[in-house]
């Protein structure tokens, strides 16, 4: 690898941290903005999660007495966990530095391991809501993670790695994969399962403060100030990461991709372009969808979860038989 590949890549990763964690709350408010319009709201303008989070950076965090290190701990590893999935995984280029650690396994282990922290966290305030919602998300997670890894391995079996950008590298030099059944299986399970991991409408509503329906907002009751913002702004980066995950795998297009010398970081802005475009334009559509659904009762949720995992299974199998 050259110099300049090198140095493309590095400028490549970090451009992709600071779009995420610049990007990520404005992606909110454009999702929050089609819902009002929809509903025939006016809304309250795109930038309008920022003016939050500002807001709650100015607070005081507290602490409920009878929490220990986990709970403050909890925001920070969230956070923490999201930003280094938005430098690993092929959001704008398949150079990246850290591209060796854009590994299926260790990026879904990575995601875990901030919805088991703010789980803990709900669990460690020993509250009948925390643990309520620490044990529903524990549910959705068992369910969630497991269609990952099946829905991204069976598109990683024609490639032979679990790399992920090589993955995006392979569908980008053979394109016709996108229309294969196998694509088809792996797309619809990881739409259901990025549903279920971002808290979105019908798996989760993240706009309800009802006791009986709330599984996210319920671990999160006790957070207030900067510790909240924290929260809030590494949620939108997690759902940023994922949709723009699912952008890449099935419509690469527009990435950086293995080119030599000055050519890759002067492909960089329109990669970063491309991204900030496809993201919107699923988030738009995500957003827009849960204006004409309801919200499933919890028990259902299992059956939803259960169904994508099933795609997912026949994804890998189709991905063997019709290699």
């Amino acid at each position: 690898m050259s110099g300049s590949t090198t140095l493309a890549g590095t400028v490549g990763a970090a451009a992709q941290v600071v779009l995420v964690a610049a990007g990520s709350p404005l992606l909110v408010g454009v999702m929050r903005q089609v819902r009002a319009r929809l509903e025939g709201r006016a809304g309250a303008g795109v930038l309008q999660p920022w003016r939050d989070l500002r807001k709650l950076l100015r607070k005081e965090a507290i602490t409920p007495h009878g929490t220990g290190p986990v709970f403050r701990a909890a925001p920070l590893v969230l956070a923490a966990t999201a930003l280094v999935a938005a430098g690993v995984v092929p959001i704008a280029t398949t150079e990246s530095p850290l591209d060796g650690a854009a590994d299926l396994f260790a990026v879904t282990a990575l995601l875990a391991l901030g919805t088991v922290a703010l789980a803990l966290a709900a669990l460690d305030t020993a509250t009948a809501f925390g643990g309520m919602g620490a044990s529903r998300e524990m549910t959705v997670l068992a369910l969630v993670e497991p269609t990952i890894l099946m829905s991204v391995f069976a598109l990683s079996v024609p490639v032979g790695s679990t790399n992920l950008g090589a993955i995006v590298n392979s569908t980008l030099h053979e394109p016709q994969r996108v229309v294969s059944p196998v694509s088809l299986l792996a797309a619809v399970a990881l739409a259901v399962v990025v549903i279920a991991e971002t808290g979105r409408i019908p798996v989760d509503n993240p706009a309800t403060h009802l006791e009986l329906t709330m599984i996210h907002e319920a671990m999160v009751l006790e957070y207030a100030g900067p510790d909240l913002a924290l929260v809030e702004w590494a949620s939108a980066m997690r759902l940023t990461v994922l949709l723009g995950l699912v952008a890449n795998l099935f419509a690469p297009w527009g990435i950086a991709g293995a080119d030599s010398g000055w050519v890759a970081l002067a492909a960089l802005p329109l990669a970063l372009a491309a991204f900030a475009a496809k993201v919107t334009l699923l988030g738009g559509a995500l957003a827009a969808g849960e204006v004409f659904m309801a919200k499933l009762r919890m028990f259902r949720v299992p059956e939803l979860l259960a169904g994508s995992f099933v795609l997912a299974l026949l994804a890998v199998a189709a991905s063997f038989f019709l290699a």
